[in-house]
This record gives structure tokens, C-alpha cells and sequence, in this order.
């Protein structure tokens, strides 16, 4: 959505009654909760915001799910929660006058496009069910080289993104290849099937994903923004079953029930590339660096696709309607956050999110990063095998 149609957006529903003037929703929906946060959409302030831990489950060593009916119940329940506070301040959800969506990248979810039922668990971005899928494929590329599609997509090839996932699911599922065969099989990350649930799901949903999350799926060529033949055809994809490409900024659809009914939802981007722009990392050689679930340093190279030597991944960072798509240079760590999960499931040495920062706190303040070598490897082999010691 251009600047202009924002203004116009804001400026007709000047009849709010909010203190806030016109609000602003967003779903952030992450791999460990889901948040929704309203804010003032002329000064950015924060007015309500509610949060819910989502859950993951581990079938076997490196399987990662999650279930994507509990994804939208969540993503569901976040919203109306968020407005009963907004109602609490005496503002009605009427109010907002957009909602925009930023998510999990590369997460995997299929579905029957008749019923709407999720065809089988959304295998989550850090799962490495497909290494040997992944080993087989690089014993018939050339010299066994990762970057082989790199020139076309950006990316290496790995288990980490959605085209061996689908390529699994469509090698292991008997369901979501007969519903592939009879024609019912939907797929998308996880953008595409909230917005389509959100917008009326079996009932007319819109069936769309962005740039940026379509760039993390292996399938969509970095120069044109499609989906490239030659790409589907080498993971043996079918292109019918993938959802129409827009960009970051435009109006997919409306919400069709709940307390946001016809509101229009005007924004969707993965979350890592959410991040760049809430940076305000707007020009090129400006870069930002999360830590959540896993850890992303993302670097804006504006309009031009570079190409990294050293491991680093070429994606697209957003594109705002119709201007032209702004690029980025990634580097990912698969480990970040998920590491205190480990220390409080696995390892049992925590109970709680809320004990790390006392136990640690003393050796921050005492340790500078550039006086010490850091104990974590970079990600830049793309070896899914690798696994990182723990040190007393």
C-alpha cells in the first residue's frame, strides 16, 4: 500500500472517538507465542497489547511441529483478548482502521482447500526431517555444491526452507498427495494460512503470501518475484498449489467474523524482515540483529541482489506495493532463545524464563564481547548435522 493510500485511509475515518485517534493492529505471530499489539497510527504509541505462548511438539530427534489449528486459535485468541483491553480504555475495536501480519518464516502447513482441515502438523523452520532427502539431491547437483539454485532464488540448498518440506510431506503423507491428485491441496507458510483463515478460509479466503515469505520457500525467483518453473520442477513441485505473490503492503482481504469484522488486513511480511523495517533500517548498508527462537542479522542492500561467498543469504527484505523490492544479505542461527528451552526442558537447569538474567547478569557486566571470543560457531556452512557443545 503506497503512502498516499494510508493518508486516505487515515484521514476517512476521522470521525474516531478514541483519544488515540485511528488505530493500528498487528499479529505477530512467532514460532514460541503470538502477540497482538494496537497502536496509535498517527503517533505510534502503544495502547493495548496480549500474548500467548504457542507450543511445539518433537516426534523425532530434529522434527520440529507445531499444530496449525492451534496456530489460528491462538492467533484468534490474542486479538480478542487485545480488544477487551482496548474496551477496558473505553475504545472500541471499530477503531483500528488496518491490520497488518508478520510471522515464522519458512514454516510449512498444508491443507484441503474444501474442508480447511491442516492435511498434516506444520513442520516448523528449524525442523531437519529432510538431511537425507537433502544428501540424495546434492549427490546428483554438480560437485555437490549447496549454492547450486543460489543464482536463481538466493538461497543454498537446505532443510532449513518450505520446498523439501513440501517435497516431504508430498513423499510421506498418502492424504496430501491424493488431495494434491484430486486437486484440494493447499499450501502456504504461515501468513498464507492465517490471512486465509482470517479472510473466510473455505468461504472465499484470500489465498496469497508476500515477497519476503515467498523468497524463504526455495521456489520463487529473486529477480521476477514468481514462482520459477524450473525451481518447482526440480523439487517436483506442482505450481498449482501455491498462493498468488504480493507485496509487503497492499489490502489482501478483510477480516469475515470476530470482533474485527471488516477491517481490512493491509500488511504482511516475515517477522525477521518485519524487524528490519521497524529498525527504520530503510537504506542500504543500514542492518539490524534479532535474538528470538533462532538469532538473524539481516544488512538492507537496497535494490540490488548481492551474493554472498561466505554462507550469507540473498533475500528479498520487503516491497512496499508498487514500488520496487528492497533486498537484504542474511545470516541465520537456528539456536538463539530456543537454547533457554533446551536449559529448562532438557537440561533442567533453569525452571524458568525469569532465572536466566540473575544467573547471568554477573558475568555481563564483567565480560565485554570484544574483550572475550564468543563460544557460538556462525551458521554460514548450512550443515544441518551440526550440533554445538555446552560448557560448564
Amino acid at each position: 500500500m503506497s503512502e498516499s493510500a494510508i493518508e486516505a485511509l487515515i484521514l476517512s475515518t476521522s470521525t474516531m472517538k478514541s483519544q488515540y485517534g485511528p488505530l493500528v493492529g498487528a499479529i505477530d505471530e512467532g514460532t514460541s507465542s503470538c502477540r497482538f499489539i494496537v497502536f496509535s497510527a498517527s503517533t505510534g504509541k502503544l495502547v493495548a497489547k496480549h500474548q500467548i505462548a504457542l507450543s511445539q511438539s518433537f516426534p523425532n530427534e530434529g522434527w520440529v511441529e507445531q499444530d496449525p489449528m492451534e496456530i489460528l486459535s491462538v492467533v484468534n485468541g490474542t486479538m480478542e483478548a487485545c480488544v477487551e483491553k482496548l474496551k477496558d480504555q473505553g475504545i472500541e475495536p471499530s477503531d483500528i482502521v488496518a491490520v497488518g501480519l508478520t510471522n515464522q518464516r519458512e514454516s510449512t502447513i498444508v491443507w484441503d482447500k474444501l474442508t480447511g482441515e491442516p492435511l498434516y502438523n506444520s513442520i516448523v523452520w528449524s525442523d531437519a526431517r529432510t538431511t537425507v532427502t537433502l544428501d540424495k539431491i546434492l549427490e546428483v547437483v554438480p560437485n555437490k555444491n549447496k549454492n547450486y539454485l543460489a543464482p536463481l532464488c538466493g538461497l543454498p540448498l537446505s532443510p532449513y526452507f518450505s520446498a523439501l518440506k513440501i517435497n516431504w510431506l508430498m513423499n510421506n503423507v498418502p492424504k496430501v498427495k491424493q488431495a494434491i491428485d484430486e486437486g484440494r491441496c493447499c499450501f502456504g507458510t504461515v501468513d498464507t494460512w492465517v490471512i486465509w483463515n482470517l479472510t473466510g478460509g473455505k468461504d472465499g479466503g484470500k489465498y496469497v503470501t508476500d515477497v519476503s515469505n515467498a523468497s524463504r520457500t526455495m521456489l520463487m525467483n529473486i529477480e521476477t518475484l514468481q514462482w520459477d518453473p524450473m525451481l518447482c520442477g526440480f523439487f517436483t513441485i506442482p505450481m498449482d498449489i501455491l498462493p498468488t505473490i504480493c507485496s509487503s503492503s497492499e489490502i489482501y482481504g478483510y477480516f469475515a467474523a470476530g470482533s474485527l469484522k471488516g477491517i481490512p488486513i493491509s500488511g504482511c511480511i516475515g517477522d525477521q524482515n518485519a524487524a528490519l523495517l521497524g529498525q527504520n533500517c530503510l537504506k542500504p548498508g543500514l542492518a539490524k540483529s534479532t535474538y528470538g527462537t533462532g538469532g538473524f542479522l539481516l544488512y538492507n542492500t537496497g535494490t540490488h541482489r548481492v551474493m554472498s561467498r561466505q554462507g550469507l543469504l540473498t533475500t528479498v527484505g520487503y516491497k512496499l506495493g508498487d514500488e520496487p523490492a528492497i533486498y537484504a544479505l542474511e545470516g541465520s542461527v537456528a539456536v538463539a532463545g530456543a537454547a533457554i528451552n533446551w536449559m529448562r526442558d532438557n537440561m533442567g537447569l533453569i525452571s524458568a524464563f525469569s532465572a536466566v538474567s540473575p544467573r547471568t547478569q554477573p558475568r555481563v557486566t564483567l565480560c565485554s564481547p570484544l574483550s572475550r571470543p564468543s563460544a557460538f560457531k556462525p551458521a554460514t556452512f548450512w550443515r544441518p548435522c551440526a550440533r554445538t557443545p555446552a560448557f560448564p
